[in-house]
């Protein structure tokens, strides 16, 4: 896919986890959006009416799903809007924008404080580390929106069969009863997230727990969640927070109580002068991004994901049903 692999790009590694087939969901080249739209909440007086915009993502069902938002609620504000969704990995989305051959997309902070700033340590305060992201990204002529509360970043979860049993609701609990009763414990992980300082090991260290190797199976991401729900092989799986399976398959995501895992909240990003040209597309997105958590994230993925929906639907019907916009 050509996606940047580093762990802390979460947004890769939900690409490779997440990615389908998507027709109609933007093209590299870019294609018009057609759609018959209208102000709701969001968008009165047409205040972006004569501005010509384009909107990116990622290739994963979720940052689409974003940037079609991006783009509708654009487009209902009177924007003519140019859908360049769907590019591939995290690189070529974020060049467009620092390029300006895009003006809008939904960026994550943990892969833009580490993957593109070049930070080593995460920030654990999630909005502490949105306001070191804005600040820093200036120099790249890219302008940085109010962050959403949605989260895509590492979990560990259990099915809720299993978890009758032994009633984990945090990492620390889980360290707990690798102590109490070892051979409880197994877990099921993808190559990487086993072996690097920042995945499983780093873990087990900032927990205090120890699994053995004949306790770890390594297998693809999309395998995990299967094995996790119904299989008695897996107690404990690497999921995404924001994945859709976790619902559908019945899960439960244990917390991270010690802050481990680097935040992945999802915020507007756009290309300075864009901004500095239509500075209303702040008081369009900003409602936006308020409703965003992972939980709504996690259902309009599962639409995608699991029901096999297109996102561009996902995203407007969402946008209608919160009342931000109207369909023409």
């Amino acid at each position: 896919m050509g996606r940047v692999r580093t762990r802390w790009t979460a947004a890769a590694g939900v690409a490779a986890l997440l990615a389908l087939p998507l027709s109609g969901c933007g093209l590299t080249s870019g294609s018009p959006m057609v759609d018959d739209v209208r102000p709701g909440s969001v968008g009165q007086g047409r205040p972006l009416k004569g501005a010509s915009l384009t909107v990116t993502s990622k290739n994963f069902s979720e940052n689409i799903i974003l940037g079609q938002m991006a783009g509708l609620v654009f487009k209902a504000a009177g924007a003519d809007v140019v859908d360049r969704t769907n590019l591939p990995g995290s690189i070529s989305a974020r060049e467009a924008i620092v390029k300006g051959d895009a003006d809008a997309m939904y960026e994550y902070t943990g892969t833009a404080w580490i993957t593109y700033l070049g930070n080593s340590k995460p920030i654990t305060d999630p909005r502490a580390q949105w306001r070191a992201v804005r600040d820093a990204d200036v120099r790249n002529g890219v302008t940085w929106l109010p962050q959403s509360t949605l989260n895509n970043t590492y979990a560990l979860a259990i099915s809720k069969r299993n978890n009758a049993k032994y009633k984990l609701r945090t990492l620390s609990d889980v360290a707990a009863l690798t102590k109490r009763e070892p051979s409880a414990v197994s877990v099921c992980v993808e190559n990487e997230f086993a072996s690097r300082d920042d995945g499983l090991p780093g873990m087990e260290k900032a927990y205090g727990m120890s699994i053995p190797a004949s306790r770890i199976q390594k297998m693809d991401a999309g395998i995990i969640y299967t094995q996790v729900s119904k299989s008695s092989s897996c107690l404990l799986g690497e999921v995404f927070t924001t994945d859709g399976r976790i619902k559908a398959m019945d899960l439960d995501v244990l917390a991270d109580d010690r802050h481990f895992f680097p935040n992945y909240n999802a915020a507007p990003e756009l290309h300075a002068s864009t901004f500095a040209k239509y500075p209303a597309i702040a008081g369009l997105l900003d409602p936006v991004s308020a409703k965003l958590t992972t939980e709504v994230a996690q259902d309009l993925n599962a639409r995608v994901d699991v029901e096999g929906r297109d996102p561009h639907d996902v995203a407007k019907e969402w946008l209608v049903e919160q009342g931000f916009i109207r369909e023409g």
